[in-house]
C-alpha cells in the first residue's frame, strides 16, 4: 500500500489552504445585545409535540447574511424542553439536498424503530415522525439533537443544525438554583465566504477537524449577560462546534460546576476555567460577588494535538493562538446575597464491571484508506482498534442490564485529541492514566487525550438494540472513527 509521510502531507496541504475570509474579519468585537436564545417549544399535558424542518435558507448570523443549514431557519434551532416521562412526538421534514436524520444527543431513550436510531436515512423530501417517551426516571439536564447520517454529520452540523433539548426535573427544583437567573448559551464556529456561504474543508481540515474563525454564541458575536449584584447566574453551555474545542474562563469570577453532560453532581465544584470538547455540556453557576463592572467569557488557547514534531496546529489550520472573547457579562440591580446550594443530586455508585474492554483510537493514512478523500491516490481514516466504520458489522455486543468498563486508549501517532461519544447509556469516568476522577459525574461525552488511557463505567440499562460510539470530532467520525453496540437482552 503507497503511503505518504505526514511531513509530505502537512505540505500538500498547506498549498491547497483556503485564506480567511473577508465577512469572517468584518464582524465587530462587540455589541450590546442580549444572549437571547432561539424558539422555545415546551412539552403541556405530557406531550412535546412540533414540526422540525431541516433546510438551506438565509440567516441573520452575527449581523451579516448567511446561506446556512436550519431547523425551522434559526441558527441555533428551536429549544426543546420536556420533563421525565413525557412523550415526544416530532414530524421532521428534509428539504436538505442530501440525506440526514435526528440524533438525540445525551437522552436515555430506545435506539431502536424511530426514536434515537442513529441508522435511519431520511431522503431530500421525505419526512419521518419521530416518537419516543422520556422515561420516568430520566435525569434533568442540557442535552441537543443534531444530524447523525454517516458521511455528513460535519458537514451538516458545522453549516448550523444543532439545538438544546433541556429536560427539567429535580436540579431545577433546588431551591438555590430556581433563585438563580438562567441563560443558555450555544456554542458554534462557522467558516463563511465573502457571500456568507460555508467554505469547504481543506484537506488539513479534514484531517484535524473542521474549525471556523467566525465564533458565536447564540448566533451573536460578543452578546450581553447580566447579573444583579448579590445574585447567581446559571449558564447551561453547549459546545455544538463538530472540532474546536472552548476553555472558558469568566473574569475575576470562578465557576461553579453543578452539572456535566448526563445530569447534576453531588455538590458545585470551583474551577477557574472549564474544558468543553465537541459534544460535551455543563452548568456553572455565577456569584455576583465583584464589583460592577464589565466581565468578559473567554475561550482560551487550546492545543488539541496533532502535526506530531510540526509545532501544532499550523500551516493553515485555523485554531485560535490568543484568548478570544465570547460574550460580556455585567452587574444590574442587586439582590439580597444568594448563597451556593451546598448539596446537589446523588451520583451513584455503580458496582465493579463484569466485563472489562479495550478500545484503541487511532489515524491511519495510505491510498484506499477511509473514503480516499485526499485525492491523488492519497487517504486518511481514522480507527477504533484498527478498524473503520462498516454500517454491516457488530464491533462490540454487550448484554442488557450489565456494567462494564470500556478502557479508552488514544495511540494516535500525532497525539490528536478525540472525543469519545457513546449513544443511549451515559457513563461515568473511573480514571485517566490510573489516576482516579477528583469527583464523580455522569457522562455521555468524555475527552481522550494524544496517548491518554481513560476508564469509563457504563451501566447499559432498559434499551436493547443496536447503536453507535464514535470521536465527537465529527470528521473523525465521517472518516472511520465509529463503531456499532448491540445491547442484547437475556432474553
Amino acid at each position: 500500500m503507497p503511503k505518504i509521510n505526514r511531513r509530505q502531507f502537512l505540505v500538500l496541504s498547506a498549498a491547497g489552504a483556503v485564506t480567511a475570509s473577508v465577512a469572517n474579519c468584518a464582524i465587530v468585537q462587540s455589541n450590546k445585545t442580549p444572549a437571547a436564545s432561539s424558539k422555545l417549544y415546551k412539552s403541556a399535558n405530557g406531550l412535546l409535540e412540533l414540526n422540525l424542518e431541516a433546510g438551506n435558507r438565509p440567516v441573520n448570523l452575527a449581523g451579516i447574511q448567511a446561506y446556512l443549514m436550519s431547523y425551522n431557519g434559526q441558527v441555533p434551532a428551536p429549544r426543546l424542553e420536556a420533563k421525565a416521562g413525557d412523550a415526544v412526538r416530532i414530524l421532521f421534514t428534509n428539504n436538505l439536498s442530501q440525506q440526514t436524520n435526528l440524533h438525540y444527543h445525551g437522552l436515555h431513550v430506545p435506539p431502536t424503530g424511530n426514536a434515537d436510531n442513529p441508522f435511519l436515512s431520511i431522503e431530500p423530501g421525505e419526512s419521518l415522525t419521530y416518537e419516543f417517551i422520556i422515561p420516568k426516571n430520566h435525569p434533568s439536564g442540557t442535552f441537543w439533537y443534531h444530524p447523525h447520517h454517516h458521511g455528513y454529520v460535519a458537514e451538516q452540523l458545522f453549516a448550523g443544525l444543532a439545538g438544546l433539548f433541556i429536560v427539567r426535573g429535580e436540579l431545577d427544583e433546588i431551591p438555590e438554583i430556581q433563585a438563580a437567573k438562567e441563560e443558555f448559551l450555544v456554542l458554534k464556529d462557522f467558516d463563511l465566504d465573502e457571500s456568507g456561504r460555508i467554505l469547504p474543508p481543506n484537506h488539513m481540515a479534514m484531517m484535524l477537524g473542521r474549525e471556523g474563525q467566525l465564533l458565536t454564541v447564540n448566533g451573536q458575536i460578543n452578546p450581553h449577560l447580566s447579573l444583579a449584584k448579590g445574585g447567581l447566574l446559571r449558564l447551561r453551555i453547549l459546545n455544538a462546534s463538530p472540532s474546536r474545542f472552548y476553555r472558558l474562563s469568566l473574569e475575576n469570577h470562578p465557576l461553579y460546576l453543578i452539572a456535566t453532560d448526563g445530569g447534576g453532581i453531588n455538590a458545585p465544584v470551583e474551577l477557574e476555567e472549564l474544558l468543553l470538547a465537541p459534544g460535551e455540556r455543563a452548568e456553572v453557576l455565577v456569584r455576583g460577588e465583584k464589583e460592577p463592572g464589565q466581565y468578559r467569557l473567554l475561550t482560551l488557547p487550546y492545543d488539541r494535538g496533532g502535526m506530531g514534531m510540526m509545532g501544532g496546529h499550523m500551516m493553515g489550520q485555523n485554531s485560535q493562538t490568543s484568548p478570544q472573547v465570547l460574550a460580556t457579562l455585567s452587574y444590574q440591580g442587586s439582590v439580597a446575597t444568594l448563597p451556593l446550594p451546598e448539596r446537589l443530586i446523588p451520583v451513584e455508585t455503580l458496582p465493579e464491571p463484569e466485563t472489562v474492554r479495550r478500545f484503541e483510537l487511532s489515524m491511519a493514512m495510505g491510498s484506499g484508506m477511509g473514503m480516499g478523500m485526499m485525492g491523488s491516490g492519497m487517504g486518511m481514516s481514522f480507527t477504533f482498534n484498527g478498524q473503520t466504520f462498516d454500517m454491516a458489522r457488530i464491533d462490540t455486543q454487550v448484554k442488557l442490564n450489565t456494567i462494564e468498563d470500556w478502557e479508552l486508549i488514544n495511540v494516535d501517532p500525532d497525539r490528536m485529541d478525540h472525543p469519545f461519544h457513546l449513544h443511549i447509556n451515559r457513563f461515568q469516568i473511573v480514571s485517566r492514566n490510573g489516576q482516579p476522577e477528583p469527583y464523580r459525574a455522569w457522562k455521555d461525552t468524555v475527552l481522550v487525550r494524544g496517548s491518554e488511557n481513560v476508564r469509563i463505567r457504563i451501566p447499559f440499562r432498559d434499551f436493547a438494540g443496536k447503536t453507535v460510539y464514535h470521536c465527537h470530532i465529527l470528521d473523525h467520525e465521517d472518516l472511520g472513527m465509529m463503531g456499532i453496540v448491540e445491547i442484547k437482552s437475556a432474553a
